[in-house]
């Protein structure tokens, strides 16, 4: 044999081992896929034919039925809605809410709160108008500067039993409490610091944690939150995703009520469930009334630990309870409402101690509450009015 027909024999030799050597592969990898069980997403909840349950805006009363609206203004929307739904006394609040709200747009920070609180006062009353819920007339909110420095923590806001704002937390389940006075009759309203309720406000969440880096993150980014099911326990439950950087056992922790589903994999992302469940019993998508009756009220039980930011994508968190240091149990509504309220006050009758807060270190915070709490408050009423959910034109859904 010449050296070129051994070298030519070798040459074979190793093609033929490569191919083994592939082939062998190609079957491991084959056996390693049939072992990996893909797990498909859980079955969502749904009632009639194949509409799906979701974590709604609204949080009373939510429309399950209705697809997203998509719109660049919910004014029109909700004025048809209260045509079509005999609410004549609500609508006239709702045009004034409306009205103050396009001149909000035309004033300087120092003047925006005036207007803009008003604006929250009429759509709260056409919120409570048209759902009949009584409230008195007066306010129901009220504030002063406490001797000091210009600090968000020397500006305190009270709630009062009695008023528009009073009514909004009745109409939210979480009535106004007033605290009693050791060994007097007295009895002593609710209070807040600026400061504090501004760090309950999802929606300028970042800018208040930019602004006060060393204080808690309160709010925990989350991704499709959807009510699913067990069909052979007859049990549903909320199921949600952290976002990939959030996925870690540190940043789990903060989140009580919940445990990480083990029915997926956890490794791209954790996957958790609300540890609470409710009865679902739905043959062929039909839910018993006996289901409808649970989920509505899990729902109406559960829906306040989770918030939403007007944005045109979907921006929801879930708000942490495991917390003692400026944590206050109320939904956003009143507490933007309340905090306007104060500034409005400031923006009226002391302009000046307004211009020097704004002059501070926190002033961007402030800015940020003042311009973006309007378009939070008006998404919100307006879909506590309706029951639908609303996004901006122009992305899909």
């Amino acid at each position: 044999m010449t050296s070129i027909d051994h070298k030519f024999t070798q040459i074979n030799k190793r093609i033929r081992n490569n191919k083994d050597s592939i082939l062998k592969t190609s079957e491991e990898i084959k056996k390693i896929k049939a072992a990996i069980e893909i797990k498909k997403p859980r079955p969502a909840v749904k009632i009639k034919s194949n509409i799906e349950i979701s974590l709604r805006k609204a949080q009373i009363k939510p429309n399950f039925n209705n697809k997203t609206v998509l719109t660049d203004s919910t004014w029109h929307y909700v004025e048809l809605f209260l045509k079509r739904n005999k609410g004549e006394e609500a609508l006239n609040y709702w045009h004034q809410a409306q009205n103050f709200f396009k001149a909000t747009e035309t004033l300087d920070l120092l003047s925006k709160p005036l207007t803009t609180y008003y604006c929250f006062l009429n759509a709260t009353k056409a919120l409570l108008t048209f759902k009949k819920i009584g409230f008195d007339t007066r306010h129901g909110v009220s504030g002063k500067s406490t001797p000091g420095q210009i600090n968000l923590i020397n500006e305190i806001v009270y709630l009062h039993p009695r008023g528009v704002l009073s009514g909004l937390c009745n109409y939210l389940e979480e009535p106004v409490v007033t605290i009693s006075v050791p060994n007097t009759n007295k009895r002593l309203p609710e209070s807040y610091t600026l400061k504090d309720i501004l760090y309950n406000l999802e929606y300028i969440h970042r800018a208040y944690n930019l602004t006060y880096s060393n204080q808690t993150e309160l709010f925990v980014p989350i991704e499709e939150p959807r009510f699913v099911h067990d069909k052979s326990r007859k049990k549903g439950w909320i199921e949600l995703r952290l976002e990939p950087e959030y996925s870690t056992d540190k940043e789990f922790a903060k989140i009580t009520g919940f445990g990480k589903d083990f029915y997926y994999d956890q490794i791209d992302y954790y996957t958790l469930r609300l540890n609470k469940e409710f009865k679902w019993d739905a043959p062929r998508n039909n839910p018993t009334t006996e289901s409808l009756q649970d989920l509505s009220k899990y729902y109406k039980n559960h829906r306040k630990r989770f918030r939403y930011i007007y944005s045109a994508n979907k921006l929801w968190y879930i708000k942490r309870k495991n917390l003692t240091n400026g944590l206050i149990d109320r939904g956003t509504l009143p507490l933007t409402f309340a905090a306007m309220h104060r500034l409005s006050e400031m923006s009226r009758y002391d302009p000046n101690t307004l211009e020097k807060h704004l002059e501070k270190s926190y002033g961007w915070l402030l800015s940020e509450f003042i311009t973006k709490s309007i378009h939070q408050f008006v998404d919100m009423v307006s879909s506590e009015i309706t029951g639908d959910d609303f996004r901006v034109t122009g992305f899909r859904t």
